[in-house]
């Protein structure tokens, strides 16, 4: 199974980016309404001082996976102004068991490592991880134990945090993915944007925005 495919994608292009003679463009400010939309009602924040920032995915999107390395060196970058969360789409029952793998991950402290690795296990492997049991081989096999990981996988706390999931998805009037909320004004997603290059673009644009209003408010 190949677990750093992304990363090494990632710095590729980073150093295709600042290769000597390769001068950047600034791109042109994004446009409400066009780039990006407000959200009405707008939602409440709990991110302190920080910008908060919400992506909403689903393993099984291949835009989401393309953006997942591009996103992780933004999150890298912004790690002290910004505080990102993920929170799971479940469009339909048959992506929940994606968002109970990802919480029961988080939940054994293994997201941090696996997180990745699920994306490519999914869609450079094309292993079936939203299948239970190929999901319990994979997970033993990355040295999580299987009756724990049962356990937390099947316990309360990851239902009450699928259906929180699913009222968030409700309020914020997510549509699809991958879809980012920033300060709980403001949505953008990679079809808004045009593309997952021009959304974390769109994302730059509106943590400073959001950032500006603060201080006026």
């Amino acid at each position: 199974m190949t677990f750093f495919r992304p990363l090494v994608l990632a710095l590729l292009l980073c150093l295709t980016l600042t290769a000597p003679g390769i001068q950047a463009q600034t791109p042109p400010a994004p446009v409400l309404g066009r780039d990006f939309v407000r959200l009405d009602p707008l939602q409440p924040v709990s991110s302190g001082d920080q910008v908060e920032v919400i992506e909403f995915f689903y393993y099984g999107c291949p835009v989401c996976y393309e953006l997942e390395p591009a996103l992780s060196s933004w999150t890298l970058k912004m790690r002290d102004s910004v505080n990102v969360r993920r929170i799971p789409a479940l469009a339909t029952s048959r992506w929940e068991n994606f968002a109970k793998l990802y919480y029961t991950l988080d939940v054994l402290n293994e997201l941090e490592r696996l997180h990745w690795p699920v994306y490519d296990n999914v869609h450079v492997d094309d292993v079936k991880l939203n299948n239970e049991s190929v999901m319990l081989d994979w997970v033993s096999s990355n040295g999580i134990d299987r009756q724990k990981f049962i356990d937390t996988y099947a316990s309360a706390a990851i239902q009450e945090k699928v259906a929180a999931a699913k009222e968030t998805i409700r309020k914020y009037g997510i549509k699809g993915v991958p879809s980012v909320v920033v300060d709980g004004k403001y949505l953008t997603s990679a079809r808004i944007a045009g593309s997952t290059r021009k959304l974390i673009q769109v994302l730059d644009y509106l943590v400073e925005r959001a950032r500006s209003e603060r201080k006026k408010s």
